[in-house]
């Protein structure tokens, strides 16, 4: 607990706050469109509304665990997955509060289950969080996030259209597939989940590599050699 306290500052000062809030601010303008507009979407068009808010909330995240530090953190004696997890703890907090905006911006009247269509958006940013921790894990990249977010966008556009009608989970909440395409939605945070307790921890040869090459090189008599 002690060293997770004395982790928070600097981690907090390193999070991609450009890309997140850029993000957070598109997401707000598209959520609030209709208001400012005057326009009364259907409840068809306010879901494809709130899922596109969604989508653009998770490429935010995708940058989450971008670090230009990369290469020199790798060696710490502070493990992988507990300084992810504390960029996540951290941002936490500010994307509740930026979803309940989105959710009360959008028009009351044709608003789709809030439950549900916020099961959507956890999914989606649990993917992109696994698909984030999948890049750094297989990659020395210190900002894969802006490949992750184009492979993020073209599953996102591809899926429907590939993913079987009994599969589908795009949905609106008058189709009677709705309820089973959310019990799909529900799995897709578990896997995300698994994917990122396997890609989370440094892989041991790339640790081992990486204090070889921290490690200043000195002359002596005998040549060079490393203390």
């Amino acid at each position: 607990m002690r060293v997770t306290r004395a982790l928070a500052g600097p981690v907090w000062r390193t999070l991609p706050w450009r890309a997140l809030g850029s993000a957070g601010a598109l997401g707000l303008l598209l959520a609030g469109a209709p208001r400012l507009t005057g326009a009364e979407p259907d409840p068809r068009q306010a879901l494809v509304l709130l899922r596109g808010v969604a989508l653009v909330g998770a490429l935010g995240l995708v940058f989450l665990l971008d670090d230009r530090a990369r290469h020199l953190t790798a060696p710490v004696p502070t493990r992988r997955p507990l300084r992810q997890a504390l960029r996540v703890v951290l941002v936490a907090p500010p994307a509740v509060l930026w979803w309940t905006a989105v959710l009360l911006l959008a028009p009351s009247g044709t608003r789709p289950p809030v439950g549900d269509v916020t099961l959507e958006a956890g999914a989606m940013c649990a993917a992109a969080l696994a698909g984030a921790a999948a890049a750094v894990r297989l990659t020395d990249e210190p900002r894969p996030g802006p490949a992750v977010a184009a492979a993020l966008l073209v599953v996102a556009v591809l899926a429907p259209l590939l993913v079987p009608e009994d599969w589908a989970l795009s949905v609106g909440p008058d189709d009677p597939r709705w309820p089973a395409a959310h019990d799909r939605w529900a799995v897709l945070p578990a896997a995300a989940a698994a994917v990122w307790a396997v890609c989370g921890p440094e892989p041991v040869g790339r640790r081992g590599r990486r204090r070889v090459t921290g490690v200043p090189v000195t002359s002596g008599p005998g040549g060079a050699h490393r203390p």
